[in-house]
């Protein structure tokens, strides 16, 4: 009887990041993903043109429970699509895929060699965040702990936070200010 309750206790504890946030949800494949050719070259011209702070990969794998949690509580969002289509352009890459991509400086390889050999991805989900000039300023591996968390490393990225600090700190200060209001 106390596994059940402790058992209980805990699916509550893992699931109220996700509870807690009651926002409207999209498909995040048409609402957060982006439509690529693979050419991630082109894709910056693209943000550039567009005014965007550079670009946002999310590597993944089909049978990964984080990469699915992930689109399932967080990249639903509505407010969470909003605001990264808003500053990023978006693209999913599978880190088992054979499809050809190209790098930023114009290499052409498969997507499981630019996951694992260019970028060392070895643990999805990865979310991998790019300058306008393709240098990476931002990795995060794993799930966020929900769309909060996940907004703030956002922002934290469109306002060059990572020039003066880490997302621990920045997370840190965030939600201190969260407690005071």
């Amino acid at each position: 009887m106390w596994l059940t309750r402790l058992k209980t206790v805990l699916l509550i504890a893992l699931l109220s990041p996700a509870l807690a946030w009651s926002g409207q949800t999209r498909d995040p494949q048409e609402y957060f993903f982006q439509e690529t050719f693979g050419d991630f070259q082109e894709e910056l011209e693209t943000a550039k043109a567009e005014g965007k702070d550079g670009l946002l990969l999310f590597f993944e794998m089909d049978e990964c429970p984080f990469c699915h949690r992930m689109k399932t509580t967080v990249l639903n969002q509505t407010e969470v699509q909003d605001y990264f289509r808003s500053h990023f352009r978006i693209f999913s890459v599978d880190i088992e895929g054979d499809v050809p991509v190209v790098d930023f400086d114009g290499t052409e390889m498969k997507a499981k060699d630019f996951s694992f050999k260019k970028h060392r991805v070895r643990a999805t989900p990865v979310i991998a965040f790019f300058d306008l000039k393709g240098k990476r300023v931002f990795r995060y591996t794993g799930a966020t702990s929900g769309p909060e968390e996940f907004l703030w490393m956002g922002e934290f990225v469109a306002n060059k936070q990572y020039e003066n600090t880490s997302f621990s700190r920045y997370k840190r200060e965030k939600r201190d200010q969260a407690r005071q209001q």
